[in-house]
């Protein structure tokens, strides 16, 4: 076995310089690591929004956080709003962690869907800590004590300056970057890729190739073929617009979704400028329209044009293929409704390093790869067709649409269970567990039939005390905390260095 390998990541943006960043700390030292980006191309950017996994990513490159914020310009993000999936002036909440805790063998929601039918539960999001600090605009930092639950929290931040936070970081540890433009890919005799040509006549080989160019997928598309899974049969969102506004009040704790005419919009507070975009089905509205929609509902003055982007949901239909893996983009495409972009990139970079070949590539290790990465996408496609099934916008074609399309098998059998019995299953490698599942099924009033059977054998008065008790927890926890805005005057107030050498 060689120890002069080396592996040459195609792209830069958020997805190159993470892989760069999380090899050039992990990674043996016989390995040397290559990037080839040109400053030419633009990158997508917008998935300014995370989920909490994030913040594990940045931990173990030993990152320290509060110097992120401020290199990022970024803000806390406690869950997603929703406004108006059900119906315009409808909203719920899907924080991040628990609702409520169990009781018992139950889980929290039996519970309260029975005491639901016996009329003395709280809404559902009083029994979050994340929700209740959201809506009050709280944010701290702590240890989960005695009845208080965790909060996990998420980050929303600019994507292009956390791509150059990375760069800095992954180039302090020697990585070498190429600019350049790919002009062409060099396959050998045996149909690996054996070099990238790129502009000024120069030749960048390797022996294992990551594809982060984006949708273009220049490699594990262009030069190695693999097909491409389309989900819009799902997903007919296919077009997006993105814009930044000006910031015009303290940026809010959460991010949020606002169901429009022909899909969603987004918005993503930033520390110096609002992020926001409106993604969209081409079939029920023109680009125009479209255009116009997005800057009506602006919080702000728009500090640019609209930018375009066009794509079709679905996946590579293998993300390894001989040796090269392709990461973000390049390996598919889910729309940002639940924050899972730059996860999906912090997932395909762990799964490459668990199993990073010790010699020639091995055939199995190459099909596990690309089976949980398979498995990984199906799942959280079924978590975003969820939100659009269930609505009740009555008379509005795109909607109408998405209430009535035939679902995907393995969510169709997941909406039985839970409407029988308000039961849900996790398969392995799902990344929704069953308290985000029950705040989107309850915040879109999919109710069930039944809850359990065990959540009968408490006496009423001890159910409503048991929940009184919850719900007064995270009142009383919330209330107590500083406000988010106290962090960001914090940030602000002490510009550290920039965290380079974290």
């Amino acid at each position: 076995m060689r120890d002069d390998r080396t592996i040459v990541i195609a792209g830069g943006g958020t997805a190159g310089w993470m892989a760069a960043a999380a090899f050039a700390r992990f990674l043996a030292p016989g390995w040397r690591i290559v990037l080839v980006e040109s400053e030419a191309i633009g990158t997508v950017g917008v998935g300014e929004a995370t989920i909490p996994q994030i913040s594990l990513f940045n931990k173990h490159l030993g990152i320290d956080e509060d110097a992120f914020l401020r290199a990022t310009q970024g803000t806390i993000k406690l869950g997603i709003e929703f406004r108006d999936w059900v119906r315009p002036g409808h909203s719920y909440l899907h924080g991040f962690g628990d609702t409520g805790r169990p009781l018992g063998l139950l889980g929290f929601h039996h519970y309260w869907l029975r005491a639901r039918s016996e009329g003395f539960a709280a809404a559902f999001d009083d029994y979050s800590l994340n929700n209740v600090a959201a809506l009050r605009g709280g944010f701290a930092r702590f240890e989960a004590r005695g009845p208080v639950p965790p909060m996990p929290y998420a980050f929303h931040f600019d994507a292009g300056l956390y791509a150059a936070f990375l760069r800095r970081y992954a180039e302090a540890r020697g990585v070498i970057r190429h600019e350049g433009r790919i002009l062409s890919v060099e396959r050998d005799d045996g149909g690996d890729i054996s070099a990238l040509l790129i502009e000024g006549e120069r030749r960048v080989a390797g022996d294992l190739f990551i594809d982060c160019t984006g949708f273009g997928a220049l490699l594990i598309g262009g030069a190695l073929g693999a097909g491409y899974e389309d989900w819009s049969d799902w997903l007919p969102c296919d077009r997006a617009l993105a814009v930044p506004s000006a910031r015009v009040a303290v940026p809010i704790p959460y991010t949020r979704a606002t169901a429009q005419k022909a899909g969603w919009q987004w918005r993503i507070p930033l520390q110096h400028r609002t992020g926001n975009g409106y993604v969209y089905d081409s079939k029920h509205i023109s680009d125009d329209e479209a255009a116009a929609t997005l800057l009506a509902n602006l919080d702000g003055e728009a500090l640019a044009e609209p930018r375009p982007l066009r794509f079709t949901a679905g996946r590579r239909e293998q993300a390894w293929v001989r040796n090269c893996v392709a990461v973000g983009l390049a390996s598919g495409f889910l729309e940002p409704l639940e924050s899972t972009s730059i996860h999906l990139i912090q997932t395909a970079i762990a799964r490459i390093l668990a199993f990073l070949p010790t010699g020639r590539i091995s055939d199995a290790d190459r099909a596990e790869y690309n089976n949980e990465s398979r498995l990984e996408l199906h799942f959280i496609r079924d978590f975003l067709v969820l939100h659009y099934h269930a609505n009740a916008r009555i008379g509005e074609p795109f909607w109408d649409a998405a209430r009535t399309r035939k679902l995907p098998p393995e969510l169709d059998r997941k909406l039985a269970l839970w409407r029988s019995s308000a039961r849900l299953s996790r398969r392995e490698g799902e990344l929704f567990a069953e308290p985000g599942w029950t705040q989107v099924l309850i915040g879109q009033e999919v109710m069930p039939d039944a809850w359990h059977p065990l959540a009968d054998a408490v006496p009423s008065a001890d159910l409503k005390a048991f929940l009184d008790g919850v719900a007064d927890v995270a009142a009383r926890t919330g209330a107590a905390m500083p406000a988010h805005a106290d962090l960001l005057a914090q940030l602000a107030g002490n510009p550290a260095q920039q965290g380079v050498n974290a």
